[in-house]
């Protein structure tokens, strides 16, 4: 027999070449469909683009915003422990917190109404407490441009802006009270980034303040130092003066921003800005002035204080009343601004019973009352 080439007879080196013949075809076609993959994924296309970054948004995200209506309000500034004005007059403000502005958009509460009722009330200033919750959820983009509104309408009433990133517990550790005051350190320096860029330039929005409530709970919502609070302020208010060197920042102490005692031995390293308190009645029992000239009414004498929340807490009509009047005068004593909470019926304490009229609850009356200076004249005894 013929064993043909190698050792193999023709017809099984026929079938080996052309097996050989096939794996090597095999071997180039998948050469190709990996050169051409590669090439493919080099060069992009619309679908394998749609998924990638998109490299034309290379700005920041919020440029600086100039209108005309910017300097319209006298400049506010710190001088000393005293908020004064571009004439050089001292400033008290009296004022107001609103909802958050989503939660009213999404109720069907947001209209300039709100702040024509704020001026109405007597206020000079009006909180706009931003939720992180909802910072995130409606974006930043479209959350922007509902504070765009409120600074405007707020300016066409005369009336001042405090800017509150409105989260409460540990931004150390990450650990808060509730969902919607979520957050970290790198939201919240891109927050006041964003914020400080926008509205440099403009008078309306005097404050911004950093941070709502800073608590540890008592250990509940973990531990952080004051020096660890005060190095985290430090650093966003370097960061907003890179952007914003007018707007004055307000920094909150422990104890849902109630005790500014670290202010003895360790105040925050920054000139020009404020500090904030929240004295509500439950904090403390009567008489009131020792402990809070202990507490934070001693800082009001080397730095401008701002209570930036305070309201009716107390389940007894005659006691928050005695509060009110108490603490009203406290803070023209010490010549320390404050801010009502919150002209809504639903977010407590409340200041109205409904939207319809906007109907003043015991709160409000008290805050129209002190905020028209007449409180000699209000009638505790009167049923509202």
């Amino acid at each position: 027999m013929d064993q043909g080439i190698d050792g193999f007879t023709p017809q099984e080196f026929a079938k080996g070449a052309i097996m050989k013949k096939f794996v090597t075809s095999l071997f180039i076609i998948i050469s190709l469909l990996v050169i051409s993959t590669s090439i493919y994924a080099q060069t992009g296309s619309k679908k394998s683009a749609a998924k990638g970054y998109d490299w034309s948004e290379k700005k920041p995200p919020v440029p600086p915003v100039w209108t005309k209506n910017a300097k319209l309000l006298p400049l506010i500034r710190v001088e000393g422990n005293r908020l004064v004005n571009s004439n050089g007059d001292t400033v008290l403000f009296h004022g107001l917190s609103v909802a958050d502005l989503d939660n009213l958009e999404q109720r069907g509460q947001w209209s300039k109404n709100l702040f024509v009722e704020a001026k109405k009330l007597g206020a000079t200033i009006v909180r706009l407490p931003v939720h992180p919750g909802a910072w995130r959820d409606r974006t930043p983009e479209k959350y922007l441009l509902l504070l765009d509104q409120a600074v405007e309408w707020c300016r066409e009433e005369s009336l001042y802006v405090d800017i509150d990133w409105h989260s409460i517990g540990n931004l150390e550790q990450g650990i808060y009270q509730d969902p919607s005051y979520y957050t970290n350190l790198q939201e919240t320096s891109n927050f006041w980034r964003t914020i400080a860029s926008r509205y440099t330039g403009c008078n309306t929005v005097a404050f911004l303040e950093l941070f709502n409530e800073p608590t540890d709970e008592f250990g509940k919502e973990g531990n952080v130092s004051w020096d660890q609070w005060k190095k985290i302020n430090e650093d966003l208010i370097k960061l907003i003066r890179a952007y914003n060197n007018e707007s004055i920042p307000l920094v909150a102490g422990f104890d849902w921003a109630y005790d500014l005692t670290p202010l003895h031995f360790a105040p925050i390293d920054a000139e020009g800005i404020g500090y904030v308190v929240h004295p509500y009645p439950h904090k403390r029992t009567p008489p009131y002035e020792p402990k809070w000239d202990e507490d934070f009414g001693f800082a009001a004498a080397k730095y401008p204080l701002v209570a930036t929340e305070l309201g009716f807490t107390l389940p007894n009509r005659q006691a928050n009343l005695d509060y009110g009047k108490t603490i009203i005068k406290y803070f023209n004593d010490n010549h320390i601004s404050w801010v009502w909470w919150v002209l809504d019926p639903l977010w407590g304490p409340t200041m109205l019973e409904s939207w319809k009229g906007y109907k003043l609850n015991e709160g409000g009356e008290f805050f129209e009352a002190a905020a028209h200076g007449r409180i000699a004249e209000y009638d505790s005894t009167a049923v509202h």
